[in-house]
């Protein structure tokens, strides 16, 4: 669905001349004029912004010079990532009409990229959920069938890529909020080993398990994203002290000889469509014929994968918006005293998934049952983490389900909180172990609508992971 070139191509016509920023740009917006009303991907258009932009990196052109290797190319950021004197909301009452006196890193790194950021998009309130109903602004919806969600918590993010919105994108992975959403709307999403992008100026919802990734159409597009954002960053604690991965050299070296293990426990469980499970195989078989050795595989505790998230991400959260208080920023509900004030004020603010998890990660918290929840949840984390590293000694990458559905209809589930967890019940493993992890279009289920197939890999592994997702995107194109 995606429309006006790739970042790649449109970067190189913007270096050589042959297009100019500011056309890429216009184009752009009008896709965005002609379906942003029907798909509500973005909080925040940035028109007068992204043209300025544009002719500032044609003006590096004119003089010679070489506006980098994201020439032009207009890029969407997830509403949680901050914006210098542009409103930042992460889809929140609570934070409505706040200005971030910084750019995040990340943001920093695609401008110098010779990027044009051109638009915020639409999220599950403070990234939490799986279908980007969350919002205090209304749902996204999935542009292969507005009746349907695009999957979150990044679904504007994935939504504009799929919707030639913009060629690129950012959204943050918690628990699969890159790469749920991504296999939901067709289009490549990475999650990268943690502390391989700067988390600085990401509005935090779990801070060891967030990480900002790229959305992107093709494979090389997301390497070429990930290369500009990705290397070591000393405003984060967390960043690894190691330049960006090298991905763009090494991305068509093939798989041959490369072992690739299928995981049974996030590819045969119940829950799975069968056309999603047949997709994994077909991939398997695309690999096999590329010269892969496969075979399948197990990670035991990945069953746990879900129970331990869910107590950790949350305790994490109830920490993280304590800030959100009416006194420091953003929404400020008057009453009689503070205690008042700070009660009133995070009532009118928050939503009720945010309120919901704030009040489970309080109880794992609480004195008389932290070891009994939070706590095992950590050991459980650690055991997960060892199963994949034992793995990972007999197999170079795995793969698996990235969704153990297609698109779902708005509504669905929003009544049902468990059965919307469950939609990241393939993803958040790798978000607990720290290891990197993308989704790659392949093929259709249900109604015509994407599946994606998941590529893990061990830590820092993203090299031998992205020549592993294009190879499953090379078979791709040749499955009916």
């Amino acid at each position: 669905m995606t429309g006006g070139g790739g970042a790649r191509r449109i970067a190189d016509d913007v270096r050589s001349g042959a297009r100019t920023a500011r056309d890429v740009v216009e184009e752009h917006l009008t896709a965005i004029a002609a379906r942003e009303p029907e798909i509500h991907a973005f909080n925040l258009v940035l028109a007068d912004e992204a043209r300025a932009a544009a002719d500032a990196v044609d003006e590096v052109v004119a003089r010679g010079d070489d506006p980098g290797p994201l020439a032009g190319v207009p890029l969407a950021l997830k509403d949680n990532m901050c914006t210098r004197g542009i409103v930042t909301t992460c889809s929140s009452r609570i934070l409505e009409g706040w200005r971030p006196p910084y750019d995040a890193t990340v943001v920093e790194r695609v401008r110098a990229a010779g990027a044009v950021v051109i638009g915020k998009t639409n999220l599950d309130e403070f990234a939490m959920g799986s279908s980007t109903e969350n919002s205090a602004f209304g749902p996204t919806r999935n542009p292969h069938d507005p009746t349907r969600v695009p999957g979150g918590s990044s679904g504007g993010s994935a939504a504009a890529v799929a919707a030639g919105f913009a060629p690129l994108a950012l959204g943050s992975d918690t628990g699969g909020s890159i790469r749920q959403p991504a296999a939901l709307c067709g289009v490549v999403g990475v999650k990268p080993t943690y502390g391989v992008v700067s988390r600085y100026g990401l509005i935090a919802f779990a801070s060891s398990l967030d990480q900002i990734g790229p959305f992107a159409a093709t494979v090389e597009d997301a390497a070429v994203l990930l290369e500009a954002i990705g290397g070591h960053d000393p405003c984060d604690s967390t960043s690894i002290a190691r330049p960006a991965p090298s991905l763009l050299a090494g991305l068509d070296d093939g798989v041959s000889g490369l072992r690739v293990g299928i995981v049974d426990e996030m590819t045969e469980i119940d829950g799975i469509e069968p056309r999603v499970r047949e997709a994994v195989r077909a991939a398997a078989g695309g690999l096999e014929a590329a010269g892969a050795k496969v075979d399948t595989v197990s990670v035991p505790s990945a069953t746990y994968g879900i129970a331990a998230y869910y107590l950790i991400a949350p305790a994490e959260a109830s920490s993280n918006l304590a800030r959100y208080d009416g006194v420091r920023y953003g929404l400020r509900v008057d009453a009689e005293d503070v205690a008042h004030m700070n009660a009133a004020t995070r009532e009118a603010g928050f939503g009720r998934e945010v309120k919901r998890r704030i009040m489970l990660g309080t109880y794992a918290l609480s004195a008389g049952y932290y070891d009994a929840y939070y706590g095992q949840a950590q050991r459980v984390r650690t055991l997960i983490l060892r199963d994949f590293e034992r793995v990972y000694e007999q197999f170079d990458v795995l793969i698996a389900a990235t969704s153990p559905t297609v698109a779902f209809e708005l509504g669905a589930k929003t009544a049902d909180p468990l059965a919307m967890y469950l939609c990241d019940v393939c993803t958040v493993p790798a978000n607990l172990s720290g290891h990197p992890a993308m989704s790659v279009p392949f093929g259709t289920g249900e109604g015509g609508l994407p599946i994606g197939v998941q590529v893990l890999a061990p830590a820092l592994g993203e090299a031998t992971m992205f020549r592993v997702a294009r190879a499953i995107e090379q078979a791709a194109g040749k499955t009916p």
